[in-house]
């Protein structure tokens, strides 16, 4: 009975329903059997038909692609910019879309719509341009004048920038090219205006108050700007005096070598009674019997000599090296001259080449030869036989110190510190300047050598130390402390270690050589009064004493290891500005001053010596006085084991005789 039903219902569907489904669900194709003309398959609606295949649709496992933005970049390729904030860029870009400028809304996150990536400067990217500072102040004040500048980095057909309309109505003048005719008319409009307000009726108590527009219209230019008087037709006197000065200052500069110093003429005069001995030995020669009577320094208390001379006051005396049968000085009268130390004691040359007074000098190692500094700006090298000069060195400045290179092979090298804070190297010969040594703010005043001869020492009127290697113009060392004030005056201790420096400040300091060239705080050597004098400050050949000139003539001495006052000597009637210890009779001491004297000083005990060596007597008693025989058996007690040299037999009797008594 259910089966009748079934075949009731499928025989009861509309046939053309079926056709449908099955048409959908077959594929279309060229064998496929066509239908009649009402549409009807006698194949597949026969039943006796084998059953109908149904095709699937075709799948795919790549994703879905959304090709639109492809297209529209592919569309728009010639025009659309790259957007700097994509990372991603799905076509190759041309170099103009790669370099286009940005548009569009603002950033969210920059007030100019710039990224931060692509900042270089806070007011947005900026690029480097090729510009001569000439033309870019041009542009620029001429963008801030008319609003419109000319565009470095445009292409050729747009190449201003700013207010086009002012560009064409002024034809693309700038600031700096304005036409002659448009200066003029600016003149002119200038002077209308300037006019009118003349003109105007102004409150005059408006154009003196100083807070209304009235005034400042009145005041533009200052209201200090007075008018300028006329041209002044004669100088006052002090004028006057100035521009002598500058002319005369600079002729100096302008002229040459010769014209720098004053020209005198070298003149020498020889004072003794022959220049050669009846052996050919010249005047300069030391005697053969010039030898070291002791090696043990004693303070000198008694005068020997007093060399006068000079017309005027000593301002440097050195001794004749390693032997000092002479005595150089310097004096405030132009002159230089060299006296006799060993037997008559007078005066041997007089050397006339300066025009006015002789600062410093120095001798060579071999004392043939020396040189002089003066305040006629010349530096001198003379031949201490003959008396001529040899060479005449200047640079227009004045020479405060002299110096030649201690070297025996480096004695052509000459050193001199300048008024112009210079220090000066000449080579004597070839007269050349070969290196000049300019660090100090001052006036230099000392040239010390140290370490070999490698380094020296300079001073200067800036109150700083420097030390420099010889031939390189670089500061090695630069020594200067607020408490410093300035040092006139180096020497160096005879052990080579140490520096004794003279302070303006009424001491004398001690410095290190070594690397460091530290103060010795340990040494110091007061109780003299050398404030505004440049005296000299010396070692004993044995390096036991300080001593040193004071502003009062006075000669002081004070012991190396303790800094303890030893002895003072009245030596001078104002100031004792130079003092040199003997190189060989080591208890004798030549001071100079400014009164015009040199004068020879020697211990009591060297006097003694020689006295006895002299008389060769025993009966010392009926001759010297009791105070005398003290002093004898003081220094020359036979027993005293610190005497090298051995006391004659006679003066050991007349010593114990003493004692005895």
């Amino acid at each position: 009975m259910e089966e009748g039903k079934s075949r009731v219902l499928v025989s009861g569907l509309n046939r053309e329903t079926m056709d449908l489904l099955v048409n959908s669900y077959t594929a279309d194709g060229d064998d496929e059997p066509q239908n009649d003309a009402e549409g009807h398959n006698p194949d597949r609606s026969s039943p006796d038909s084998s059953p109908t295949r149904i095709a699937l649709p075709s799948k795919s496992s790549a994703p879905k692609v959304d090709d639109t933005t492809l297209a529209l970049a592919i569309a728009n390729a010639h025009e659309k910019p790259i957007d700097p904030i994509h990372h991603v860029v799905p076509f190759n870009p041309t170099y103009d879309q790669l370099w286009a400028p940005i548009y569009g809304p603002a950033h969210p996150y920059a007030k100019d719509g710039i990224a931060q990536g692509m900042r270089n400067h806070k007011l947005g990217f900026v690029e480097d341009a090729a510009i001569e500072p000439f033309s870019f102040d041009e542009q620029y004040n001429t963008f801030h004048k008319y609003g419109y500048a000319a565009d470095p980095s445009a292409s050729a057909g747009n190449n201003y920038i700013g207010n086009l309309e002012t560009l064409q109505k002024n034809d693309g003048i700038s600031v700096y090219n304005i036409p002659q005719h448009e200066q003029k008319r600016r003149k002119i409009e200038r002077r209308k205006e300037l006019e009118s307000e003349e003109k105007e009726d102004v409150d005059p108590e408006e154009v003196q108050n100083p807070s209304t527009d009235t005034w400042l219209l009145k005041n533009k230019k200052s209201p200090w700007a007075g008018k300028k008087e006329g041209l002044q037709t004669e100088l006052t006197e002090e004028q006057k005096k100035y521009a002598e000065e500058y002319a005369k200052k600079k002729a100096e500069e302008k002229g040459g070598a010769a014209e720098k110093g004053e020209f005198v003429a070298d003149k020498s005069t020889f004072h003794g009674k022959e220049e050669r001995d009846y052996q050919g030995r010249s005047w300069i020669a030391p005697p053969k019997d010039a030898k070291a009577t002791n090696d043990h320094c004693y303070i000198p208390k008694r005068l020997v000599h007093t060399w006068s001379g000079h017309t005027k006051g000593v301002s440097a005396i050195r001794f004749f090296p390693k032997h000092g049968h002479l005595i150089l000085s310097a004096g405030m009268d132009t002159k230089v001259k060299i006296w006799d130390v060993f037997n008559s004691g007078k005066c041997m040359r007089t050397y006339m080449g300066h025009s006015k007074a002789v600062r410093d000098i120095s001798f060579c190692n071999d004392g043939t030869k020396f040189l002089t500094a003066g305040y006629d700006k010349n530096i001198k090298y003379w031949d201490t036989e003959t008396g001529q000069v040899i060479s005449t060195f200047s640079t227009g400045k004045i020479p405060y110190v002299v110096k030649l290179n201690p070297d025996d092979d480096k004695q052509n090298i000459l050193l001199a510190g300048m008024s112009d804070k210079k220090i000066v190297q000449w080579d004597m010969n070839t007269g050349q300047i070969t290196q000049e040594y300019d660090q100090h703010l001052g006036a230099v005043n000392t040239i010390t050598f140290v370490d070999n001869n490698r380094r020296f020492v300079t001073s200067s009127d800036d109150k700083s130390l420097r030390v420099w290697e010889f031939g390189i113009p670089v500061v090695i060392k630069y020594i200067s402390e607020p408490h410093m004030h300035s040092m006139p005056s180096i020497s160096l201790h005879p052990n080579t270690n140490w520096l004794a420096a003279q302070s303006l400040d009424n001491q004398i300091l001690i410095y290190s050589t070594r690397e460091r060239f530290q103060l010795n705080k340990k040494k110091r050597f007061a109780g003299h009064i050398v404030a505004g004098y440049a005296c000299q400050v010396n070692f004993s050949p044995d390096g036991r004493f300080v001593m040193s000139g004071d502003g009062e003539g006075k000669c002081w001495f004070w012991d190396w290891k303790s800094c303890k006052v030893f002895r003072t000597l009245k030596c001078h009637e104002g100031v004792c500005i130079g003092c040199e210890w003997h190189p060989l009779e080591q208890s004798k001491v030549a001071t100079c001053g400014w009164d015009g004297l040199i004068k020879y000083w020697e211990s009591g005990a060297d006097f003694l010596f020689s006295y006895f060596q002299i008389l060769e007597v025993q009966n010392m008693e009926k001759i010297l006085e009791p105070e005398t025989l003290a002093v004898l058996n003081c220094s020359f007690r036979p027993q005293d084991r610190s005497r090298t040299k051995p006391v004659p037999a006679v003066y050991c009797k007349l010593v114990l005789s003493v004692d005895q008594q």
